[in-house]
C-alpha cells in the first residue's frame, strides 16, 4: 500500500509543475466536445435574425466566447487543481481525464 500512496506523491509533485498545460488540455478537449452541441444552439436561438446579426452573434460566440474559455478558464481550472493535496490531485486528474474519455465516446 506504501509503494502505491508513494506513486501517487510522485505522480501529483510531477503533475503539478504542469497544472497550466494539463487545465489547458481539459479545457480544449472540453469545447472539442460541446462546441458543436452550443454552435446548434446558437443556430437554432438566432435563425430568425438577419443574416449579418446572426453571422456577428456567431463570431461573438466562436471567437470571444471560445477565446475567452481557453484564455481566462483555464487558469481558474489549473488553480483549483493546485488547491488540492499530493493524495488527491492525481487521482482527480485521472478521474477527470476518464470522464473527459467517456463523454467523447458516448458524443
Amino acid at each position: 500500500m506504501d509503494v502505491l500512496i508513494d506513486l501517487v506523491i510522485a505522480l501529483s509533485k510531477w503533475t503539478r509543475l504542469h497544472l497550466s498545460d494539463i487545465s489547458l488540455a481539459m479545457m480544449a478537449t472540453a469545447l472539442v466536445l460541446f462546441g458543436p452541441a452550443l454552435n446548434a444552439w446558437v443556430r437554432r436561438s438566432i435563425g430568425h435574425l438577419n443574416f449579418v446579426i446572426r453571422t456577428l452573434i456567431f463570431v461573438l460566440v466562436c471567437a470571444v466566447g471560445y477565446g475567452f474559455a481557453i484564455i481566462y478558464l483555464t487558469p481558474v481550472l489549473a488553480s483549483a487543481f493546485s488547491h488540492l493535496n499530493n493524495y488527491t490531485l492525481s487521482p482527480v486528474l485521472l478521474m477527470c481525464f476518464i470522464l473527459i474519455g467517456i463523454l467523447a465516446d458516448r458524443h
